[in-house]
C-alpha cells in the first residue's frame, strides 16, 4: 500500500521510474540485524541493486559488500565500504578487475577455478603483495528455483568440483602470494524453502571436514545467499523472515569455535523497498483480450520476459473497485515477450491511471536497458 504523500508525488513525476520506500528498507536492515547472531558476517549482494542512496543505507548499518563485478567493488570502495569488508566473487575476472582489487586490499577473492588462482598469484606477485583467497564450491546441491537462477550443480559454470581438490591443494602449495582463507558456497536465488539450506549445511559439514582432514582449518566459511522474498503478498510480507532463516545455520551448520560464517544477501533485503511506476499510455480491446499498453516495457523490467517471473501488479489511480478486469499488462517495446503478466485482474483501467508494479528493488532498475534507445531511468526516494 502508498501513503498518500507517495501517490502525490507519482502523480507530479514524469514516468516511468523507479520508486523506492526508505522506510521498507530500514525495517528490512533492523530485522537482519536483530536476527543475525553477533558472529555472523552479512555482506550485501551489490548485483542485486548497486543504487548509491541504498548503499549508503546499507553500509551505515553495518553490512560488507558482495561483488561480482570490478566495477561494483568500484562501487563499494567509492560508497565508502570498509576494504576489509569487500569480498570479490565472479567466474570471469579480468586482470584489471583483479588489479583493481589489490589495489585497494579487498577482504577476499572467492576463487572458482584452478587457472583464476594461477592468475591472481602472478598479478599479486606483481604487486609484491598477498592475495586472500575464498575457493568456491560447487557443492551440487539443488536449489529448486528456475534453470537461470540455479548456480550450485555440477552442471552449472560456476565454483570448484569436489574431484578436483586434491589437485587445487597441490597448486596452492606452489603459490605463495596466495593466502588460503575460506571456502565459499552459492547455490542459486529466490529459495523461499529452506530445505535446500538445511542440505547445504550438510554439505558444507562434510567439505569443511574434508579441508580440516587434509589440514586446512579454515577461518571463513561462505554459505552464499539466495533467499527469497514474497512476490505474491510484498505488503503483508514487506520484510523476509531473516529469524527463521539464520536458524537454519545456527541449527544445522557444525563448524569450530574459530570458524567464521558469511552470507551475501541482495534481494531479501532490496527486493521489497522498490517498485516500477508506470502510467497506461492505450487501452486496447480485443475478442479474447484486452491489453493495457504502459510506457515502461522490458527495458526498465526484465524480470517477467527473462524469467517468467511473477511480479504484483496495482492500478494505484483506481479510488474505487467496482468490477475487475482481465488485462494483459504489456509495455511499447518492439518485443513479444515485453509483457509484465497475462489476464491480471484491475479495476477498469484507463490512459493515464498510475500502474506500480511491485516487489522491483532487486534486479529491477539495475538490469535496465537502453534497448529501443530508451531514455535512462530516473530514481525517486521516499
Amino acid at each position: 500500500m502508498f501513503t498518500q504523500k507517495q501517490l502525490n508525488t507519482f502523480k507530479a513525476t514524469e514516468t516511468p521510474f523507479y520508486f523506492y520506500d526508505i522506510d521498507v528498507l530500514n525495517k528490512t536492515l533492523e530485522a537482519i540485524k536483530k536476527a543475525a547472531p553477533k558472529e555472523y558476517h552479512i555482506h550485501y549482494a551489490l548485483k542485486a541493486n548497486p543504487h548509491p542512496t541504498l548503499l549508503q543505507l546499507i553500509k551505515q548499518a553495518g553490512l560488507g559488500a558482495d561483488c561480482v563485478s570490478g566495477n561494483e567493488v568500484k562501487r563499494a570502495v567509492e560508497s565508502a565500504f570498509a576494504s576489509d569488508k569487500i569480498v570479490f566473487a565472479g567466474v570471469g575476472k579480468s586482470d584489471k578487475e583483479i588489479n583493481y582489487a589489490l589495489n585497494h586490499s579487498i577482504f577476499c577473492f572467492n576463487v572458482e577455478s584452478i587457472q583464476e588462482l594461477q592468475i591472481i598469484n602472478q598479478l599479486a606477485s606483481n604487486k609484491n603483495t598477498k592475495a586472500r583467497i575464498a575457493l568456491r564450491i560447487n557443492p551440487n546441491v539443488d536449489a529448486y528455483t528456475h534453470k537461470y537462477i540455479t548456480t550450485g550443480l555440477e552442471e552449472n559454470k560456476f565454483g570448484i568440483n569436489p574431484y578436483e581438490f586434491d589437485a587445487v591443494l597441490d597448486e596452492l602449495k606452489k603459490l605463495n602470494n596466495l593466502e588460503f582463507i575460506g571456502l565459499h558456497f552459492h547455490i542459486g536465488s529466490q529459495i523461499n524453502d529452506l530445505t535446500p539450506f538445511k542440505n547445504l549445511c550438510t554439505r558444507v559439514n562434510e567439505i569443511n571436514k574434508w579441508f580440516i582432514n587434509k589440514g586446512f582449518l579454515l577461518q571463513h566459511i561462505n554459505v552464499g545467499g539466495g533467499l527469497g522474498i514474497n512476490y505474491k503478498e510484498p505488503d503483508t510480507q514487506s520484510v523476509v523472515d531473516f529469524e527463521n532463516y539464520f536458524n537454519v545455520f545456527k541449527q544445522f551448520l557444525a563448524l569450530k569455535p574459530q570458524q567464521q560464517v558469511h552470507f551475501e544477501l541482495g534481494r531479501a533485503i532490496t527486493g521489497q523497498c522498490g517498485s516500477l511506476i508506470s502510467r497506461v499510455l492505450y487501452i486496447k480491446h480485443g475478442i479474447t483480450t484486452n491489453f493495457a499498453i504502459l510506457d515502461a516495457g522490458m527495458t526498465e523490467l526484465i524480470r517477467p520476459a527473462l524469467y517468467q517471473a511473477y511480479h504484483k501488479i496495482e492500478n494505484i489511480s483506481a479510488s474505487e473497485v467496482k468490477s475487475l478486469v482481465k488485462y494483459d499488462v504489456v509495455g511499447p517495446i518492439c518485443e513479444s515477450s515485453d509483457c509484465f503478466g497475462k489476464a491480471v485482474e484491475l479495476p477498469e483501467t484507463n490512459r493515464g491511471d498510475l500502474i506500480a508494479i511491485r516487489s522491483a528493488g532487486a534486479y529491477g532498475e539495475v538490469m535496465s536497458s537502453l534497448y529501443n534507445l530508451r531514455d535512462k531511468l530516473n530514481s525517486v526516494f521516499i
